[in-house]
């Protein structure tokens, strides 16, 4: 499936991007050192810094779910208002971990900035996972981050299509170092295919067995710590993906980070934040990021018990929007203005980081704590995974788009979303 160039984190009123790899000149060579330096002497002050980061965009009016999050859990509100409003809370935090983020990197470089962006740039799934982890909610796990590819790849590529193809007849993008990236998104992909074909191997070709499969096995592998060879098999492949995608960000990084470079793009970024109120800003950011997810996981069998929502719903489709919500909103506002380089790196960027990245990680994660994650997920989610992916790949495929393509990708989005409530 053809990538656009490099993964950018992009947030309402925010500057035009902040690449995954951090800025060169497009013939390869790494821009003078000096704008470093101009950056570093030009930053606001501390009071100046703060007023920008708070005042980054409108999303930040939610902001007062925050403590809201914090009184209904320690009040003891019940577990609708812990989920719905720890919920709300999550979306302006992980707005402004990405202009966080987005202002470290500018003042550290070239290649620290596109590991800063690589780390942090799926910072929400990964911390909710951790905590559903803790909490032995691996079904939970699977499928937030199953949604969050699947609303990657279908509902925010699928809307910046539509919102482009509104304004103008085609647009059209650069398949600059699209092999690379799609090659790592069929990787990511394959590996749970095959996790998926090994466990159907393995069972005697009961009905019943295959209806229950998934389920009971992330159970008795989480009640009985069984080293099965299906654990082994997932935790091996675990770790060759974060190789693959080491190489991968070397790839981006240093040896051929002008293919991902967008000759279009010549503005500087501007530093909004010095380097140590950016710092402590993503630090407290983080933090609570942890608790208002801590809250919201911990409310989640209530609040699907309560209101009869399957929990693979809430998964797949409810917890993706909590980390992509802002991001997302700017990829559609930057489709509308006719950048779809840039959309398509921020919808297929941040599909590899879970696919090759988040995802492998929170298997090695519950393999040091003890909870048997594994790449196996249900036969029906491998399957829509894969069709996914096959029908981006048709569409990106010959560096065009226009609104009926954005169309059929919502349709298969929202096809999905009814398949899993019926199913869940």
């Amino acid at each position: 499936m053809p990538a656009a160039h490099s993964a950018t984190v992009r947030h309402p009123g925010s500057d035009e991007s902040t690449p995954l790899i951090g800025r060169h000149t497009g013939n390869g060579e790494e821009r003078d050192h000096t704008y470093h330096d101009d950056i570093q002497h030009s930053a606001p002050n501390t009071p100046q810094s703060i007023k920008n980061f708070l005042l980054s965009g409108w999303i930040n009016l939610l902001l007062v779910a925050v403590p809201l999050s914090f009184a209904s859990h320690f009040a003891g509100w019940g577990s609708t208002a812990d989920f719905i409003i720890s919920f709300i809370a999550i979306v302006p935090l992980a707005s402004l971990l990405g202009d966080a983020t987005e202002q470290c990197s500018i003042k550290v470089g070239q290649t620290v900035g596109g590991l800063l962006n690589a780390t942090f740039g799926n910072a929400v799934e990964l911390i909710v996972g951790i905590l559903a982890l803790v909490r032995g909610e691996l079904r939970i796990v699977q499928t937030s981050l199953l949604g969050s590819i699947l609303s990657n790849l279908l509902l925010v590529l699928g809307c910046s299509f539509l919102a482009g193809g509104l304004k103008f007849k085609e647009q059209t993008f650069q398949m600059t170092a699209a092999q690379a990236s799609s090659s790592l998104m069929v990787l990511g992909c394959s590996t749970l295919v095959i996790p998926a074909a090994y466990r159907a191997s393995q069972l005697d070709g009961s009905l019943d067995r295959e209806r229950d499969g998934a389920l009971n096995l992330l159970q008795d592998l989480g009640k009985k710590g069984d080293i099965s060879g299906l654990l082994k098999l997932s935790r091996g492949t675990a770790i060759i993906l974060l190789v693959c995608y080491a190489c991968y960000l070397l790839f981006q990084l240093r040896t051929h980070h002008y293919l991902f470079e967008d000759p279009s793009e010549h503005e500087e970024e501007e530093a909004k934040m010095n380097i140590y109120t950016a710092v402590g800003a993503l630090v407290v950011v983080t933090v609570l990021t942890s608790f208002c997810a801590d809250y919201l996981v911990g409310a989640i069998d209530e609040f699907a018990q309560d209101y009869k929502i399957p929990k693979a719903f809430i998964g797949l489709i409810l917890l993706p929007i909590v980390g992509n919500a802002a991001e997302h909103v700017t990829s559609v506002w930057m489709a509308a203005k006719g950048k779809m380089e840039l959309t398509i790196g921020v919808a297929i960027g941040s599909s590899i980081q879970i696919a090759v990245g988040v995802i492998p990680a929170l298997v090695i994660v519950g393999w040091i704590i003890n909870q048997n994650l594994t790449l196996f997920f249900e036969n029906f989610e491998t399957i829509v995974l894969f069709i996914s992916v096959i029908l981006v790949d048709i569409l990106v495929s010959d560096g065009k788009s226009h609104w009926l393509e954005g169309a059929q990708l919502i349709a298969l989005y929202l096809v999905i979303a009814l398949a899993f409530w019926f199913t869940g």
